[in-house]
């Protein structure tokens, strides 16, 4: 296998940018794959008669797995090389989304997606290593900007993409579409990814802290997933919620042998590196949140079309993507405490506007409250990361890369659980306390079904049929009512849980003043 230096010396300067290509469309598909389903899962429940609590896990298993195969990473590169692994996960995901689009069953779609998920869990970190391996230090800041802006211009286009071939095609195609970019992504990394300088020695795989780690992701979204369903003190709770207790401190014990090799635990000994990774987790579960609930709000409150629920979050992304090399910028210029409460702070802001929206919101109002959360983003999400590393001494920058991006990814999944909860609970809950007003002595539901019984009869339909119409109309008002209230305390929660981040960042500021 070639280094990069081989190859520099082959291909020139342009040899740089020919990995960035390859590393950035691998990248853009795993976020395409990730962000583009939520505007299926209207589509995904009407199809299989299935709630969100359901079809919520085709954004969340994808996640989850992300998370466990995060772990395998570092492994699997010194065993079998970059270029190696490089490849196989473009096909891994390749794999996973061609199950996704033939599967006649909702759970063999979801098996498609942890597939995927484990194909980008670990090409993640795999790229952002590469691409600090090849650029010298005087140019990682330029490759790193446009690498962020081909991200955010992905998380953009997602949605607008996806939407426009869900009302064109069907719904289905929405796994498809990555599928020739990451061939393309593949060609580029056959002949260009190159073998790191230095291949440490692999190892054992620890076999018994993966599978630890994997019992305890899977029991967790297991949990959130059914609990509303089966009973929050049910026996099947209490039994998996034992089972992810003792999985996660059988991980921690796995991980001080000396055989463990997932995780340096010794990061967390850092105070500074476990209050960033706090933040990290809570912002991840609010931003996350926010980016499934608003296409599937707009579609089943305001009655949007997969391509215009979708194109709400294209301003958005767009701007944020042209900016995320100035903010990158600002979290060198100020401490980081300071970008990360003005970020969460724009955040909670847009979420706390969102959470007013209802049928009658214009179309660029919601725009403009999305774009405003989405700087809010721009602005903490490189600060976060920044804040991470550079908290850590240079050894052990890779393992808290990592482990930054771990918990980012799974306080997004179980953000994305916890919305699905709220969702159903506080629907049912103005639902009932609808539905119990309506009576005889309601004026107001007196005049509707007044008017109703009005229109009917001038339409000539027979007597006998208007009060069926009329109790059926009142339903679905009740109905339209009921999801509107339920998706506006949502937002609220988006909110809430940006708000939660904000209190390790204030432990961070108050670490920086003892500094001092």
């Amino acid at each position: 296998m070639s280094t990069s230096d081989d190859l520099y010396a082959r291909y020139g300067p342009i040899y740089r940018w020919l990995v960035t290509t390859a590393a950035l469309l691998a990248f853009f598909v795993m976020v395409f794959a990730s962000s583009m389903v939520n505007v299926a899962i209207p589509n995904v429940m009407g199809t299989f008669g299935v709630g969100q609590d359901k079809a919520q896990f085709l954004t969340s298993a994808f996640l989850a797995t992300t998370v466990a195969s995060l772990l395998a990473n570092t492994w699997l590169i010194a065993r079998f090389g970059q270029p190696i692994i490089f490849q196989a996960c473009i096909i891994i995901f390749v794999i996973g989304s061609f199950i996704s689009t033939f599967s006649p069953t909702l759970d063999m779609i979801i098996f498609g997606r942890i597939v995927q998920g484990f194909g980008a869990g670990v090409i993640q970190p795999l790229i952002m290593v590469l691409l600090f391996d090849i650029f010298p230090a005087d140019k990682r800041g330029i490759a790193m900007g446009f690498f962020s802006m081909g991200v955010g211009f992905a998380l953009g286009l997602a949605p607008a993409l996806g939407g426009v071939v869900i009302d064109l095609l069907g719904w289905r195609y929405v796994f498809l579409i990555p599928i020739p970019v990451a061939l393309l992504s593949l060609v580029l990394g056959v002949f260009f990814i190159p073998e790191r300088k230095s291949r440490g020695p692999a190892g054992n795989f620890d076999y018994l802290g993966y599978a630890l780690m994997c019992s305890f992701v899977f029991c967790l979204m297991t949990i959130l997933g059914n609990g509303q369903r089966w009973g929050w003190a049910s026996n099947d709770v209490a039994l998996l919620s034992a089972l992810m207790v003792f999985s996660l401190l059988g991980f921690v014990y796995s991980q001080r042998r000396p055989k463990g090799n997932l995780m340096d635990l010794s990061v967390f000994r850092n105070l500074r590196f476990c209050t960033v990774i706090c933040i990290s987790f809570f912002y991840g579960m609010g931003s996350f949140a926010q980016n499934y609930a608003f296409p599937v709000f707009s579609q089943i409150v305001q009655g949007y079309t997969p391509t215009l629920a979708g194109s709400l979050l294209l301003p958005g992304a767009i701007i944020a993507a042209l900016l995320l090399p100035f903010t990158g910028r600002l979290a060198d210029r100020f401490p980081p405490h300071v970008i990360i409460f003005t970020g969460q702070f724009i955040f909670i802001g847009s979420a706390l506007a969102l959470a007013d929206a209802d049928v009658n919101t214009a179309f660029w109002v919601i725009a403009f409250y999305l774009l405003v959360g989405r700087l809010g983003i721009a602005l903490t999400s490189p600060c976060v990361n920044s804040a991470a590393l550079a908290a850590l001494p240079p050894d052990r920058i890779n393992a808290g890369a990592g482990i930054v991006n771990l918990f980012l990814m799974l306080g997004g999944s179980t953000g994305i659980s916890a919305l699905v909860i709220v969702l159903e609970r506080r629907i049912q809950l103005h639902g009932d306390a609808f539905t119990a007003t309506q009576n005889a002595g309601n004026d107001a539901t007196r005049a509707m079904i007044g008017e109703v019984h009005r229109v009917l009869g001038a339409e000539g339909i027979p007597n006998a049929a208007h009060d069926p119409i009329a109790l059926n109309y009142l339903g679905n008002v009740v109905e339209a009512q009921a999801n509107t209230l339920g998706f506006q305390d949502g937002f609220m929660w988006t909110a809430l849980a940006a708000c939660i981040s904000l209190v390790p960042a204030t432990l961070l500021m108050l670490q920086r003043h003892r500094r001092k």
